[in-house]
């Protein structure tokens, strides 16, 4: 294996690395610090984040061997622990990262540290929190120190081996936070066997509990002077663990979220124990037990000699063996040891005087075909890195399936693989074995490992899909002699309409009908053709099969044209009347008169005498809720109405009126002639004359109204009020009709028919209907009548004569007033003043000027007087009456005026008559805000008449 492609590789991080300080005997390391301790005492530490290298004296300058025995360092490589051996004693110390100096614990004094079980979850720079460490003569002590209090804070016992003494010689802590506090789980070894503590507290109560329950601990046989306990840590979190025992690797899985009570009350976090024999490794062939140990997520790393086996934790196969470029010196002891430094994903490796790196390169890559070779697809599928590893995954389980004759299970893995095999290969295997419904798995297993872009390969295959089921179910149902259509056919039609609704929108329509339709399957083809919204072929089918009620509801569904509810009306309302009238009045958007051919079907057929008529209660659904305006709605109505025998209805809807539905709107809808024609055909007299007399035909309504009850022609008789004329006609007409239809006594008529005159509320006399008697009726039978009608005539002319009398006086009074007025006249003061200007009415030429088209009053301005009194120079009341009436009346005045110097007679009085129509102080109140200076206010104002006086000649008139 070339060196590029080897999981693991060796480097020389440091030759001489004892600096002159006697050899190297331990090492440790942690987020990129390593720590070894040497023969004379000294610590050397180096820090590759910061690039430091300097070493640490331990010995204090005493003489003899100071040997370092143990040196540990936290996860994050801030805290070292280090235990000095020498002359018979033993010191341990601690050292943190930023000392200069190391501090002795003296409560440690004479006690050997060989393993220390650091608090990763809570320890920080600052402070180690609580730790543990195991002594050489099997004690647990707990510890904490703080690195500003430069000594530790506490270190007590917790526990101590009394059955078996013997040395700690690797110690694990893990904690968690749960709901009830902190749990601890604390994993100890010694030479032969591995102990484990768990409880929930403090690590003080934890430990003290274990004085009233025994200790859970694994044994295993054989000895191990070099036991080694580690765990992997990933995220923080240890998630495996390895023994190096005397008997081989015991190692396993630790998960904290799941918990195994075991009998004595401990919980167990281990999983997938296993143990890894030596000999297994080695063929027994090599004496030498590997001397230490070190773990990475998938590999043992074993320390054999001088040489590192790295064996596949999984597959427990050595992989690869790292060698290392050791010094030829004879006194060196070779290899002395391993470590690792979880945080930096790193190994080491030393001996007397060189220190190794070995680094981790992709150590998972090949591990999905380690699990694949293990036949742990599962694993196998979570460790491929692409799809053609995923796929070899794939047909190893297919192919493995297959050769079981497992072909659904099989089926199901080909249909995952994309790259290694086609799907031309795939399916002619299961044509070839003959397994149709391995086949069908398979493409439904395809179809939802296709993308959505892959349109075309998809309907080819839901096509195909779709005839293996039918074909299924066509066997089924010829291997179903009994014809009960058992589990697997109803699970198998279930089943296939759920790839029809799954697959709608890939099936191609046409082609996925056509099967259906030739394999027989009408129900199907109905389910899949609601599917594609083609309603018509389901709503035949329905009606095909007698269902209205579900051809209905498809009907109704929102995305259904109307145009189907048209199309299969006549139909449906002959299935199921109520139901389909039903639908129809619920639907909103139907136009009643595209089911006109549905409704005269329906009414063709004969109906019981009790049964509801459904047209007719559809149509007047649509007449008084919906208010439709639609002729041929109300004359399917009313021709409906007609034909029943009770013609109750048909009156109330001849009389109904159907304005309230809009401002304005027309009574009625029906065509008049139709709605007469067919209610003359269906002899529904009444209704008849309503519609005559609807038209404006009173003579005809009353004529026919008198075939049908005479008191239903007064009435008709009693609706014409704007014309006397044809009234008392039609009056007339009653009366010949009840004078002819009299059968009784001559003097029973009589009175029968003076009883009728009282009806007409003095409309006709009796002279009106003499002639309606026969020619021998004798004149004492009318005698009464013939003396009320004198009567009534006699107080007539009495009232003429007194209008006649008071018009005569009347006539007199005008007369003398016409006389009166020829004698009138007006006297003016001498300081009369103008309505107007204010001045004096008598006022001369020179005091006022004025136009002399105007006749000459001497040297006297000309004016006007009205029968009020107020008076008005000629000038003013022109230019203020201009001003305030009409500017076209006001031009004509003008224009006038500029006539005035031609001075005729006629022209001078159209003049006047225009100035003079309405006195302007007395009309005030019909000019907008008008004032005048003056003592005539608004309240004394009145109109007064329109005939006035010209003055012309002051002479002319008596003043």
């Amino acid at each position: 294996m070339g060196s590029s492609n080897r999981v693991f590789t060796v480097d020389l991080l440091e030759r001489h690395a004892a600096k002159g300080h006697g050899v190297v005997t331990c090492m440790a390391a942690g987020n990129d610090v390593t720590m070894w301790g040497t023969s004379a005492g000294w610590i050397i530490r180096h820090d590759f984040g910061l690039g430091d290298s300097y070493g640490i004296d331990l010995s204090g300058g005493r003489t003899g061997d100071q040997s370092i025995h143990r040196v540990f360092v936290d996860p994050g490589g801030s805290h070292c622990i280090a235990t000095i051996v020498g002359d018979g004693s033993a010191e341990t110390f601690y050292i943190h990262a930023k000392w200069n100096k190391p501090r002795v614990l003296i409560k440690l004094k004479g006690l050997v540290v060989n393993a220390v079980a650091w608090n990763r979850q809570h320890i920080t720079e600052a402070s180690t929190k609580e730790i543990i460490l195991g002594t050489d003569n099997g004690q647990l002590y707990e510890m904490a120190v703080d690195e500003k209090d430069k000594r530790e804070k506490y270190i007590k016992l917790l526990y101590e081996l009394a059955e078996l003494p013997e040395a700690f010689m690797g110690l694990q802590m893990e904690i968690a936070s749960i709901s009830t506090g902190t749990r601890y789980y604390v994993m100890a070894v010694t030479p032969r066997r591995l102990y484990s503590f768990t409880g929930i507290g403090s690590l003080e109560s934890v430990f003290l509990s274990y004085q009233d329950r025994a200790v859970r601990f694994m044994e295993l046989p054989g000895e191990n002077i070099n036991s080694e306990l580690h765990f992997f840590i990933k995220q923080k979190r240890a998630v495996h663990f390895a023994w190096l025992s005397g008997a081989g690797i015991y190692h396993g899985d630790l998960n904290f979220g799941a918990s195994h009570s075991s009998q004595d009350g401990d919980e167990n976090f281990v999983e997938n124990k296993a143990l890894l024999d030596y000999p297994k490794l080695f063929d027994g062939a090599e004496a030498v037990k590997p001397s230490s140990l070190a773990i990475s997520e998938f590999h043992f790393l074993l320390l054999v000699g001088n040489k590192v086996k790295v064996v596949n934790r999984i597959s427990e196969q050595i992989i690869e063996e790292l060698h290392f470029d050791l010094t030829s010196e004879p006194s060196s002891k070779g290899i002395l040891g391993l470590c690792s430094d979880a945080s930096a994903g790193l190994f080491y490796a030393y001996d007397q005087n060189s220190i190794f790196q070995v680094s981790v390169n992709d150590e998972g890559r090949d591990m999905w075909k380690v699990y694949l070779d293990m036949k742990e697809y599962a694993a196998a599928l979570a460790n491929c890195r692409d799809a053609l590893h995923r796929d070899q995954v794939y047909l190893a389980q297919a192919e493995a399936a297959f050769s079981t004759k497992d072909f659904l299970r099989a089926a199901s893995f080909f249909a995952k693989i994309n790259y290694i095999l086609s799907f031309e290969e795939i399916t002619l295997k299961f044509i070839t074995a003959n397994e149709q419904d391995a086949l069908r798995t398979f493409l439904l297993w395809k179809l939802d490992s296709l993308s959505r872009d892959d349109k075309c390969q998809i309907t080819m295959i839901s096509t195909w899909t779709t005839e293996l089921y039918l074909d299924k179910i066509n066997r089924l149902l010829l291997e179903d002699t009994l014809g009960d259509h058992n589990s697997e056919y109803r699970s198998l039609i279930k089943e296939f309409r759920a790839f029809l609704s799954d697959s709608k929108d890939m099936l191609d329509e046409a082609t996925t009908l056509k099967l259906l339709e030739s394999y027989g399957r009408v129900d199907e083809l109905v389910f899949f053709a609601s599917l594609k919204g083609q309603y018509e072929i389901v709503v035949h089918h329905y009606i095909q099969q007698g269902e209205a009620k579900k051809a209905l509801e498809v009907l109704e569904k929102p995305g259904v044209s109307t145009h189907l509810q048209y199309k299969f009306a006549p139909e449906l309302i002959m299935l199921d009347a109520y139901e389909t009238v039903e639908s129809w009045m619920i639907k909103k958007d139907l136009n009643p008169r595209k089911l006109i051919p549905a409704m005269m079907r329906y009414s063709s057929e004969p109906h019981a005498k009790n049964e509801t008529h459904q047209v007719i209660r559809y149509l007047e659904h649509c007449v008084h809720n919906l208010n439709n305006e639609d002729p041929g709605i109300h004359n399917l109505l009313l021709s409906l109405y007609a034909k029943q025998e009770d013609d109750s209805a048909l009156l109330r809807f001849l009389q109904s009126k159907f304005s309230n539905a809009r401002e304005n709107g027309q009574e009625f809808f029906y065509d008049p002639k139709y709605a007469l024609r067919l209610c003359l055909n269906e002899r529904k007299m009444r209704a008849c004359v309503h519609i005559y007399s609807m038209m404006s035909m009173h003579e005809e309504a009353v004529a026919l109204a008198l075939q049908v009850d005479p008191d239903l022609a007064m009435a008709e008789a009693d609706k014409v009020e704007d014309d006397e004329e044809l009234r008392k006609k039609l009056w007339l007409m009653i009366a010949k009709h009840v004078v002819g239809q009299e059968k009784g006594t001559k003097r029973e008529n009589i009175r029968k028919a003076i009883a009728f005159l009282k009806e007409t509320d003095g409309l006709l006399k009796i002279e009106d209907i003499l002639p309606f008697f026969p020619h021998f009726a004798l004149i004492d039978d009318f005698r009464e009548a013939i003396c009320s009608s004198l009567e009534d005539y006699n107080k007539q002319i009495e009232l003429l004569k007194e209008e006649m009398n008071d018009a005569t006086r009347g006539a007199d009074n005008i007369r003398n007033d016409i006389g009166a007025l020829a004698q009138r006249y007006a006297i003016i003061e001498r300081d009369e003043e103008c309505g107007v200007c204010r001045r004096r009415i008598l006022s001369t030429y020179a005091d006022f000027g004025v136009s002399r088209g105007y006749a000459s009053l001497g040297t006297m301005a000309p004016f006007y007087v009205f029968p009020c009194g107020h008076a008005f120079h000629a000038q003013c009341l022109i230019t203020h009456i201009t001003r305030c009436i009409d500017p076209e009346k006001g031009e004509h005045i003008l224009d006038l005026q500029k006539q005035l110097t031609l001075m005729s007679g006629e022209t001078r009085r159209d003049v006047d008559g225009s100035v003079t129509v309405e006195e302007p102080v007395a009309s005030i109140n019909e000019v907008d805000k008008v004032y005048f200076p003056s003592a005539y206010t608004i309240d004394r104002l009145m109109h007064i008449s329109r005939r006035v006086f010209t003055i012309d000649r002051i002479e002319n008139y008596m003043f």
